[in-house]
């Protein structure tokens, strides 16, 4: 079986991932490992025979595919994130990686490790493998490639590698407790800055504030701050028509009001009471209809631009993409697969369905034009060398530049006819599929080199040195930034997400999209200093 298997790379490769799928999906009091058993199998097979192996280009599509996925998905949200807390961000990073360098020095002198080792396990526990091969690359321009130092930097790597995954997660755990996270506090105050799931719903609100009588919805909106979008009034003056900025309500109107039911209790406060007879279900002039955009004429551009109102007696209410529910407004800039809801007029359904596409097939096809340039566009930006003062070169290889090149075109969701963005499906589909790739192919190598090193009899120091500095770094870190820069601890958790397996188990406690917001501003910019920070250590280090 062994040789079988050995002969049949991706035989072993589906083995490692299906096995840890079903893993994964096992709970225990409602927490589970998620993708990132398939980790934890590589490494179990990786194990049992060190001829396991899965060839380098499973791994280089990976991880290709995981980060330029989440470039895309990221994109609008990070640059969004840093215009408002750019410099705060920033100083969190560094911060981070500043007390990630201190305490590796620390275990250097108190423990009595070479520099090669305490190097690979700065970069294991930070999971970080382009790292390593900056620091392996320098060894082979400065050394010569010395076998002994290369084998201490890979040894070092990978005993530490497990816990920079499983340290972290428990780190979390235990800060979550400490500090007395509440989520979904969090998420209620997180949802003005951040786009996160939102529960909509609607109700038919009538007007009984006679203060409220005579007044326009624009000064209503602009006055009291609403998030929420109006729908159709039942106007005493000119029947049931649909709502625009200029409608002035009285005394005894209805109107369909869309918004979070916290939201909706405020607006019923200040304009009445909820409705007797709901117009929610009243069809007789205007329908509600869902459709798919499918169209790309339309992807990338703000509702606004499409002057809906002006063409049609019509009103888009919501828009669903994926699991998210989001409130249609004016700056609502829409994206393939996502499904709009609307209040029109019967004669006009047609005529708008036109526009959006409303095809489910097409939401759904990936332009493998824009998708291969994208990503060909990161590999080359990958592969070109970067030259700092004191003889440093770095690279941001197969991880940093597609996702540099991944949050840029996300950012700008088209250009020209090109559409750079994914139809959400497709790229949770490809971020899936890259991340179980690389999680099971570094599993199984590093699965190889933990069995080769067991006899060493170090790797006990090494493994527990790693522990050491994974925990205490993410410990620190997450209590400086949520104690020092008040910094929200659901971002937090993406900012001390230094691997894929680690961000999936921070979206699954959260249970909203903040950490990976927090990944996609953290991960560029740490990516970089890592790789820096691991040269200049073996460098400094005596």
């Amino acid at each position: 079986m062994n040789t079988f298997i050995t002969e049949n790379p991706l035989l072993l490769l589906f083995l490692v991932i299906s096995i840890g799928y079903l893993i994964g999906n096992i709970k225990v009091k409602g927490t589970g490992l998620g993708t990132t058993a398939v980790l934890f199998i590589g490494l179990a097979f990786g194990a049992m025979n060190p001829d396991f192996n899965v060839p380098d280009i499973i791994f280089q599509i990976g991880i290709v595919f995981f980060v330029y996925t989440v470039g895309l998905r990221s994109g609008p949200a990070f640059f969004d994130s840093f215009r408002k807390n750019g410099w705060r961000d920033i100083t969190f990073v560094m911060l981070m990686l500043g007390l990630s360098a201190i305490v590796t020095i620390a275990i250097y002198y108190t423990m009595d490790f070479d520099k090669a080792t305490i190097v690979g396990m700065y970069s294991g526990s930070s999971t970080n493998t382009t790292a390593l091969a900056g620091v392996i690359d320098m060894v082979n321009l400065k050394e010569k490639g010395n076998p002994i130092t290369i084998n201490h930097l890979v040894v070092g790597y990978t005993f530490s590698y497990p816990m920079g995954v499983l340290g972290v997660m428990i780190a979390i755990k235990i800060m979550e407790r400490f500090l007395k996270i509440d989520y979904q506090a969090e998420k209620e105050i997180l949802r003005k800055d951040y786009p996160i799931d939102e529960d909509l719903t609607s109700r038919a609100i009538e007007i009984t504030n006679h203060h409220i009588s005579g007044k326009q919805i624009r000064d209503l909106i602009r006055e009291h701050q609403w998030n929420i979008v109006f729908g159709r009034v039942d106007s005493k003056l000119h029947g049931t028509i649909l709502s625009n900025w200029d409608i002035t309500l009285y005394t005894g109107d209805k109107i369909i009001v869309v918004g979070t039911r916290e939201e909706l209790d405020e607006v019923e406060k200040i304009l009445g009471k909820e409705a007797e007879n709901s117009l929610t279900y009243d069809r007789k002039e205007y329908d509600i209809v869902r459709i798919f955009v499918s169209n790309p004429d339309v992807v990338g551009r703000e509702l606004s631009s499409l002057n809906l109102q002006e063409k049609y007696s019509a009103i888009i209410t919501r828009i669903r993409r994926g699991d998210i529910e989001m409130l249609a407004k004016g700056d609502t800039i829409l994206e393939l697969g996502d499904r709009i809801r609307f209040v029109a007029r019967r004669q006009d359904i047609k005529g708008i369905q036109k526009i959006f596409g409303d095809s489910y097939y097409a939401s759904s096809k990936i332009d493998l034009f824009s998708f291969g340039i994208g990503i060909a566009l990161g590999l080359v930006l990958g592969m070109i060398e970067f030259n700092i003062p004191g003889g440093l070169v770095f690279k941001l290889g197969f991880a940093g530049g597609p996702l540099i090149v991944g949050l840029l075109l996300g950012a700008l969701r088209r250009t020209g006819p090109i559409v750079w963005s994914l139809p959400y499906g497709s790229n949770v589909t490809l971020n899936q599929l890259g991340l179980t790739l690389l999680l099971a192919v570094i599993g199984i190598r590093s699965g190889n080199t933990l069995m080769e090193s067991l006899s060493d009899g170090g790797w006990v120091k090494i493994f527990l040195a790693g522990s050491v500095l994974s925990v205490a770094t993410a410990i620190l870190s997450l209590w400086l930034g949520y104690k020092l820069i008040k910094i929200p601890y659901s971002l937090l958790l993406g900012f001390v997400a230094n691997q894929p397996a680690i961000l999936e188990f921070a979206t699954d406690i959260t249970k909203n999209r903040v950490p990976a917001i927090g990944y996609s501003f953290m991960f560029p910019i740490s990516l970089v200093m890592k790789i820096l920070f691991a040269q200049i250590l073996y460098l400094i280090l005596s």
